[in-house]
């Protein structure tokens, strides 16, 4: 039955044809060695001379903070006062500082939108206690408008 669903629909011969022109279609990939130069334009250097070169050095061995990182030091806990803060710190004392005080500031976000739906939902208990509800204010809020209107 799937036979002849697939010699109905063309599938199978599509997929005997496509079968038969891959092998020439598709090319073999030579492989890649170092005899083979044109497939090296990208280098603008042998490997042997990238090792040996040292790079620049950007990396500088002490940071002076500015007044906004060192009260994220103060908030990371990582110092007490901000006299105890030296003149030249590393980067990754800043960086894990930042990540403390980006957890902390998460953590606080979400306990305010906790409490925020948690106030929601007493404020929505609270009206329909009373029967308010949206619908109720938008008509009384149509009669006041179509009132004033008229008048």
């Amino acid at each position: 039955m799937l036979r002849a669903v697939l010699r109905r629909s063309g599938l199978r011969s599509l997929a005997e044809r496509s079968a038969l022109l891959r092998p020439a279609a598709v090319p073999v990939p030579k492989p890649l060695g170092a005899h083979d130069v044109s497939r090296r334009w990208m280098c603008s250097k042998p490997e042997a001379d990238k090792a040996n070169d040292p790079g620049p050095s950007f990396k500088i061995p002490g940071h002076k903070p500015t007044d906004f990182e060192k009260k994220i030091l103060l908030w990371g806990g990582r110092f007490k006062k901000e006299s105890d803060i030296p003149e030249l710190i590393s980067h990754d004392m800043v960086d894990t500082a930042k990540s403390k005080v980006r957890v902390k500031f998460s953590v606080f976000m979400m306990l305010l939108t906790i409490m925020g739906c948690i106030t929601m939902v007493i404020s929505g208990k609270q009206a329909a206690r009373q029967n308010q509800s949206l619908a109720n204010i938008n008509l009384e809020r149509k009669a006041r408008d179509k009132s004033d209107s008229e008048n």
